[in-house]
């Protein structure tokens, strides 16, 4: 099964304005390939997001590339995340990368942390 096909199964989409502040960001960090996007135990509803900036990729690793931007995702994480949009919003109280994961029931107020 190609990467392609993995990223559509699980349906885990990359906004316009992600791929673009992915880009702008690795751009300034020599070495960096990726936006590595990981789920963890804990935060104030279980679960977090986690971002790392990283310069390989792991074998286990579902790949997904918009505008020149490429996010990694581990298949652990992507069993939490399938189906989610991950975006970065620049508004009024702040810029952010956040994630609409229609798997949470439940989120925090800082949005890094959900349930399921």
């Amino acid at each position: 099964m190609g990467i392609d096909a993995r990223t559509e199964m699980k349906g885990v989409e990359l906004t316009e304005a992600a791929a673009r502040r992915i880009v702008k960001i690795l751009a300034a960090e020599p070495g960096k390939i990726a936006l590595r996007v990981s789920v963890e135990g804990g935060g104030c509803s279980g679960f977090s997001y986690k971002f790392d900036l990283v310069d390989g990729r792991n074998d286990d690793d579902t790949v997904i590339e918009k505008d020149g931007a490429t996010v990694l995702i581990d298949d652990l994480s992507l069993v939490y995340m399938g189906g989610s949009v991950i975006d970065f919003v620049d508004d009024l109280i702040g810029q952010s990368f956040q994630i609409r994961n229609p798997n949470a029931v439940a989120s925090c107020g800082c949005g890094t942390s959900f349930s399921i």
